[in-house]
């Protein structure tokens, strides 16, 4: 399927604290030429039944709405981190969201099955964690992740109180995994991602300031996978990590069936480079293709990019 529904993505604001903004730009896979759509909506979708450079770049950020993910604190929320510093290897987060008054937040509503969606990702954006805390009575989050080596993390909550008029927030915190670093260049940009005998071909257009098509193709020993089974309320979770800041986008796909096509349409800020990671479930088991993707520069071709590869972590779904 491949129908498109607009979807917001977060795009690129506080570009001026980097100094430099980062962001996707004109042509994400094959498809060259900027796409012509108008700007997205705000709208995630079931399955059937059930990121500037020049005076450019600075129209693009302004078509687009505010990044997610680069602040500790905002509306009145705060992520506070109960366990800031894990061990290299398997342990145990720990975490609470707390309201202006610094009391623990309890009451959230439920979007795409989850009250909160937590990720954890290396600052080389090789190690990527979908994960699934669950929450005591008391407010505190808890979930078992396994960050395999030394280094600087980030993590996000992504969530929405319950309170009256409450909004959507995306936070965001630091992790610091006490050890020798050695950070890892980002993937190469090549067009398929191969992970565990699947193959996710990234195509579409992704474009700063414009509504574009972002198609994932799901095969497997060059056939189509037609029997995807939803996964967080959809047949696809994507979600798009920013280099330099981490700024974080969220995309879930428009309505359509259960492969091998899984469509998105998102509104990007400027131009840059991202990591896509996309979560898509099979025979009962979730896996993620990671892309790496560098578009809107001068001289970029407009190719995108995955690996899986030796070296590079995308996967990562646990539940507390």
């Amino acid at each position: 399927m491949n129908t498109g529904v607009k979807i917001t993505a977060f795009a690129a604001a506080l570009a001026a604290t980097f100094g430099t903004a980062y962001g996707v730009g004109k042509g994400v896979g094959p498809v060259g030429e900027p796409a012509k759509s108008e700007h997205g909506g705000h709208a995630a979708a079931a399955p059937e039944g059930g990121g500037h450079g020049g005076h450019e770049g600075h129209a693009e950020a302004a078509n687009a709405p505010a990044a997610g993910g680069l602040q500790v604190s905002e509306n009145g929320y705060t992520l506070a981190l109960d366990t800031p510093a894990p061990q290299a290897g398997r342990s145990t987060l720990k975490f609470s969201i707390k309201d202006a008054n610094g009391r623990k937040v309890t009451a959230f509503t439920t979007e795409h099955g989850k009250e909160l969606h937590f990720i954890v990702a290396s600052r080389d954006l090789t190690v990527f964690r979908h994960l699934h805390p669950v929450r005591a009575a008391d407010g505190t989050w808890s979930v078992d992740a396994d960050l395999p080596a030394a280094g600087a993390y980030k993590a996000f909550a992504d969530f929405k109180p319950a309170a009256p008029g409450a909004k959507g927030v995306t936070l965001g915190a630091d992790l610091s995994v006490p050890g020798a670093y050695a950070p890892k260049p980002l993937p190469p940009v090549v067009p398929v991602a191969d992970v565990d005998g699947y193959q996710v071909r990234l195509g579409g257009t992704l474009d700063p300031g414009k509504a574009g098509e972002l198609r994932l193709t799901v095969t497997r020993a060059g056939r189509p996978v037609t029997d995807l089974q939803p996964y967080l309320g959809a047949y696809g979770h994507l979600v798009a990590l920013r280099e330099g800041d981490l700024a974080y986008l969220h995309v879930h796909p428009n309505e359509g069936g259960p492969g091998p096509d899984v469509s998105f349409t998102a509104t990007a800020p400027s131009t840059g480079t991202y990591r896509l990671f996309l979560d898509f479930q099979h025979e009962g088991k979730v896996r993620t293709a990671a892309f790496t993707v560098r578009a809107g520069a001068t001289g970029v071709t407009g190719e995108t990019g995955a690996t899986t590869g030796a070296g590079h972590d995308a996967g990562g779904h646990a539940h507390g």
